[in-house]
């Protein structure tokens, strides 16, 4: 995986919710998911950011690997972890499971685009798990 600063990690999700936030103001909550999801793919896209949908992220227990366990709505270039949702409002049970998707897939970031909310401003969440602070040497996969 490569190195990544704080700085580019942070260009990475403000182009990612900059393009959520232009679906929302053009389409509004109370779509389905997948609708967003699909923009959001288009967005991406088009911006020339690389990402995974639908990335099945494994669970090693007792050194047994199990394939499916999970799956990311996106992985952006290698090292964000964006959850969409449509719904009324984010529970904390979706924060702690992206925190544990972030762990598994060895992410620094994650982002819930909760396109349900009445903007995208009040649907966004970010997840963090290891991020590198400011002036500190880059995101090498390991948490700091």
């Amino acid at each position: 995986m490569p190195s990544l600063t704080a700085t580019h990690l942070n260009q990475i999700t403000s182009a990612i919710i900059a393009r959520a936030i232009d679906i929302h103001r053009e389409l509004g909550p109370g779509l389905l998911e997948n609708a967003y999801l699909s923009c959001l793919c288009y967005e991406l896209h088009r911006a020339g950011l690389r990402f995974d949908l639908q990335k099945a992220i494994p669970l090693i227990y007792h050194s047994v690997t199990i394939d499916c366990a999970y799956r990311a709505d996106l992985i952006v270039e290698s090292f964000v972890i964006v959850e969409v949702k449509a719904l009324e409002s984010i529970a904390p049970i979706h924060s702690r499971q992206l925190f544990t998707y972030l762990k598994l897939a060895d992410c620094p970031v994650g982002l819930i685009l909760n396109f349900g909310a009445q903007t995208m401003k009040a649907g966004i969440t970010r997840v963090v798990n290891g991020f590198p602070q400011e002036g500190q040497g880059p995101f090498d996969g390991r948490p700091a």
